[in-house]
């Protein structure tokens, strides 16, 4: 069972240092809001990792809720302690290719930051994502651009993920759209991300 759940992981997203994480997201609500999150909408963090970006998200959607998505116990139970003082907060421990299993009622949101990268199959997710979306509901994607490496420094050393998993917004369409998505907007986040913002596409009746 342990293999099962190492096998599960997504290639090159491990946690990042958190000095350099959070020197390159100084201000990740001002993020979350120019991508449009806000009050009253129940979001999917999926991914969560260490809460760095669910503890704003929780404050931002109150009295919505947030939901913190991670397949590492070790991870939630940081993203728990960074997201004491929150009252609005939901945790579900899994894997995210199977979303739909977990989630088991319609959200308005689902956010994936710093992740989309290292899935396997991302049209297989991105079909689990949009199950448990509302009708006109959204799946925010922020991606590094696909710069070299060694051109997006921080804390002067390279950083992020490989060159050659980094996906362009054309890229990052082209395998969402299929699942049952169109593009809505593409937001920039300086210094070296975007936002992909994708929206549940209605079906003819």
């Amino acid at each position: 069972m342990q293999m099962m759940k190492e096998e599960a992981f997504f290639p090159a997203t491990a946690m990042p240092d958190s000095d350099w994480w959070h020197a390159l997201w100084p201000d990740p609500e001002g993020m979350l809001r120019a991508l449009g999150i806000g009050p009253g909408l129940e979001v999917v963090d999926l991914c969560c990792g260490d809460g760095h970006f669910t503890a704003p998200l929780a404050r931002l959607v109150a009295p919505g809720r947030a939901i913190g998505f991670d397949l590492d116990p070790a991870m939630l139970a940081e993203s728990r302690r960074v997201c004491a003082n929150c009252t609005n907060c939901l945790w579900i421990e899994g894997d995210a290719m199977t979303l739909s299993q977990l989630v088991t009622y319609p959200v308005d949101c689902v956010l994936m930051a710093n992740t989309f990268h290292g899935v396997a199959k991302p049209t297989v997710l991105a079909r689990e994502v949009v199950q448990v979306l509302k009708p006109g509901g959204r799946f925010i994607i922020v991606n590094w651009y696909p710069l070299p490496r060694e051109e997006t420094p921080v804390l002067g050393q390279p950083r992020g993920p490989r060159t050659e998993l980094r996906m362009s917004p054309e890229q990052t369409c082209a395998v969402v759209d299929p699942a049952g998505f169109e593009l809505e907007e593409l937001a920039e986040l300086p210094p070296y991300h975007y936002g992909a913002i994708f929206k549940k596409r209605m079906v003819a009746t």
